[in-house]
């Protein structure tokens, strides 16, 4: 046991572990930890955000083909909507939710005006047995303020 960079002794007759009170090997340990936490912080941070800025919301509709279901009135609806997106007011999202797509493993990216009511009816899809729903965080308004685009009457602007 010599020959080890480390020292590690374990002994079934006397208990003597001399790793853990070297101070090389808790200095070690310690940026294990530390550098294990930073690479599971965005996991973390994610769950407690609650939802996709634009940009990720992008990225889930382009490359993973996200339905985009829009939960404002017909009013703000015709005023401009994420391109692709469907219209279901809030109201009517219970009655209809078994009818949003087709195969519940896909993604469902729920939009709102400002994030409100898309992180209530993410609850109601969820129940409903979708695996994979989306609030775009901010909703439409942050959507806008991002600089993407969206649809009014067939036209983007």
């Amino acid at each position: 046991m010599a020959g080890l960079p480390f020292s590690i002794s374990l002994f079934f007759g006397g208990f003597s572990v001399k790793f853990f009170t070297d101070y090389t090997n808790l200095v070690l340990i310690a940026i294990v930890l530390i550098s294990g936490g930073l690479l599971l912080w965005p996991t973390i941070s994610r769950r407690g955000r609650g939802g996709l800025s634009a940009a990720e919301a992008t990225q889930l509709i382009n490359r993973r083909n996200a339905a985009v279901i829009d939960l404002r009135p017909s009013a703000e609806f015709a005023k401009g909507h994420l391109p692709a997106a469907r219209h279901l007011e809030f109201a009517e999202l219970q009655a209809k939710v078994a009818q949003l797509v087709k195969n519940k493993s896909n993604p469902v990216l729920l939009v709102c005006q400002n994030g409100q009511q898309s992180n209530k009816a993410a609850r109601i899809v969820q129940d409903a047995g979708y695996a994979e729903v989306h609030v775009l965080e901010g909703g439409v308004d942050a959507w806008q303020k991002a600089g993407m685009p969206v649809v009014k009457q067939g036209v983007a602007k």
